[in-house]
C-alpha cells in the first residue's frame, strides 16, 4: 500500500516514515504543500497524511486542489491541538479525518488502517433514492447535478440510502460510522449531518435528512 506524507518538521517526517516502511507502508514523504501536490498529481496513493501547516501551500489548500479535480483518495490532517477552526476548515474541504499532535505511533496507524480500509471495501452497488444517486465507485452524489463526497459523508449517505425508511438515533450512528474513534461525539454527527445537507442542495435534490441536533435523522423527499 503506498501512502504519501507532507509533514515540514524534519524530526517528525522521518519518525513517521520509518514506522509506516516498518508497517509495510510504501512512502513517499515530502516537506511542502507544493511538493505534496506535484505528488499526488503524478501518483497514484491510496492514503495521504497532510500536516496543516506547512510552507509555501498548507495542507489545506493541498486538499482542495486534490478535490477540485476529483482525486478522491482519502486524506487523513495532522493539525496543532488548538486549530479546531481548521479541523472544521478541512473537513469542509474534504478530509476524511484528522489527527491532533501530539498523538500516539498507535493511534495513527490505526487511523491509516481504518481510513484506507473502508475505501477499498465498498460494495460495487449504486444506491438510489428519489431523484438522488450514490456511486460507490467515484464517491459521487447525484441529482441534478453531481459532487464528490470524502469518505465519511459517504458512510453516512450510504446508510441512510441503504435504509432509506429508517430512522437513526445520533448514538446509533455514531456507533455504526465512527465506531470507536476516540474523537468522535455527538456533535460529529451532527457536523456531518450538515455537510450532507448542504451537499444535497447543491445537486439539486429533492431528498432532504430530516432530524434535530442531538436526535434521530430519516432521509425523506419533497
Amino acid at each position: 500500500m503506498k501512502l504519501l506524507l507532507a509533514e515540514d518538521t524534519s524530526d517528525l517526517n522521518r519518525a513517521i516514515t520509518a514506522i509506516l516502511n516498518h508497517e509495510n507502508y510504501e512512502v513517499d514523504s515530502v516537506f511542502d504543500g507544493e511538493e505534496a501536490s506535484k505528488k499526488i498529481n503524478e501518483t497514484d496513493y491510496d492514503g495521504v497524511i497532510l500536516d496543516i501547516m506547512m510552507p509555501k501551500k498548507d495542507g489545506i489548500e493541498v486538499l482542495k486542489e486534490m478535490r477540485s479535480r476529483h482525486i478522491l483518495t482519502p486524506v487523513l490532517l495532522l493539525t496543532a491541538k488548538s486549530e479546531i477552526d481548521d479541523r472544521v476548515a478541512g473537513l469542509d474541504a474534504g478530509a476524511d479525518d484528522y489527527l491532533p499532535k501530539p498523538f500516539a505511533m498507535k493511534e495513527l496507524l490505526a487511523r491509516i488502517r481504518s481510513m484506507t480500509r473502508r475505501y477499498t471495501e465498498y460494495e460495487n452497488v449504486s444506491y438510489e433514492f428519489a431523484d438522488l444517486i450514490l456511486d460507490p465507485k467515484t464517491f459521487a452524489l447525484s441529482a441534478k447535478n453531481s459532487i464528490s463526497l470524502s469518505v465519511k459523508e459517504f458512510e453516512l449517505m450510504q446508510m441512510f440510502l441503504a435504509n432509506a425508511d429508517i430512522e437513526f438515533s445520533t448514538e446509533h450512528i455514531l456507533e455504526k460510522i465512527w465506531k470507536n474513534e476516540s474523537n468522535a461525539q455527538a456533535d460529529t454527527v451532527w457536523l456531518y449531518v450538515t455537510y450532507l445537507r448542504g451537499k444535497l442542495s447543491s445537486v439539486g435534490s429533492k431528498v432532504s435528512i430530516d432530524g434535530e441536533r442531538g436526535g434521530s435523522f430519516k432521509l425523506c423527499c419533497s
